[in-house]
């Protein structure tokens, strides 16, 4: 009998489109972060390695890698949960493996961990050649919306 594959995490549908139209006015937008692929349980975007997202010494600055991974995990992170509840962040780590000075980088999280009530995310940040820049995992926890 062939192996099934686990069951997706996610439990709300979106689109990339509604994606991306929750970014607008948000810090994502003036870093040009759009979200590209919505998979069985990965959710995946892109930002341009640019004067936005430089820091002076001509390298990919490491907080807009941080910025790019908690969103991602934490946009995937609200996919997984029930209508009244969200995801806030409540610690990230990023460890900076390759430097890069232009281009796109594409990120792409993945779950380690979707509890009830809290959530672990590992996000991978590779550069145009598909060589890993930066791994950062993100652990959320699961709040009631009021």
């Amino acid at each position: 009998m062939p192996a099934s594959s686990p069951a997706s995490p996610f439990r709300r549908a979106t689109t990339l489109d509604a994606l991306n139209a929750s970014s607008r006015g948000t810090a994502m937008e003036p870093l040009g972060i759009v979200f590209t692929a919505i998979g069985h349980d990965s959710l995946t975007a892109t930002m341009p390695v640019d004067q936005r997202t430089r820091q002076p010494y001509g390298l990919l600055h490491g907080g807009a890698s941080a910025l790019l991974a908690e969103t991602l995990g934490s946009t995937a992170g609200m996919l997984c949960v029930d209508e009244g509840q969200g995801c806030v962040g409540i610690e990230i780590n990023a460890n900076h493996l390759r430097g890069v000075r232009s281009g796109t980088v594409t990120g792409t999280a993945r779950p380690l961990h979707v509890g009830r009530s809290t959530q672990v995310w590992e996000i991978r940040i590779e550069d145009e050649a598909g060589r890993l820049v930066c791994v950062s995992r993100l652990t959320l926890a699961v709040v009631s919306l009021r």
